[in-house]
């Protein structure tokens, strides 16, 4: 048996600005934007590397979605950002005046801050002790 998850599910509020977030100031890569309706597209991003996994850029289309829109998760860590150099990453964070909510600290796992994008979904920033495929 062979599996794996392909996307996560992402609500945003705009298409534009979220993609405009995501490869402008996190240095994603846009990997498809197409029109679906005149309202929906299919957009996914992913972090620049090897990674399969993309997120899917969803415009929350009712009230019950724009009410989540933020806060997936009842404020807890959402989604978690390995990379191979923490100090580039997390100065990227600064320079691009992304939100911080927790500063860098090194736990048993790793290096590990915590941010926010554009909508408030918190995210871990972690640079693992050991190398996680």
């Amino acid at each position: 048996m062979n599996q794996r998850i392909a996307y996560i599910s992402i609500l945003v509020a705009d298409y534009d600005e979220a993609i405009e977030f995501y490869t402008k100031k996190l240095n994603f890569e846009l990997v498809e934007d197409t029109k679906l309706s005149e309202t929906k597209r299919w957009v996914r991003i992913k972090p620049k590397g090897n990674s399969d996994c993309c997120l899917l850029l969803a415009k929350a289309s009712d009230t019950e979605q724009e009410e989540r829109v933020g806060n997936q998760t009842g404020g807890r860590v959402f989604l978690f950002l390995f990379t191979d150099n923490f100090d580039r990453d997390y100065k990227n964070l600064i320079d691009q005046k992304i939100a911080i909510e927790r500063e860098p600290s090194d736990e048993s796992y790793g290096r590990v801050a915590v941010f926010k994008d554009l909508y408030g979904n918190k995210w871990d920033l972690i640079q693992p002790k050991v190398r996680v495929d």
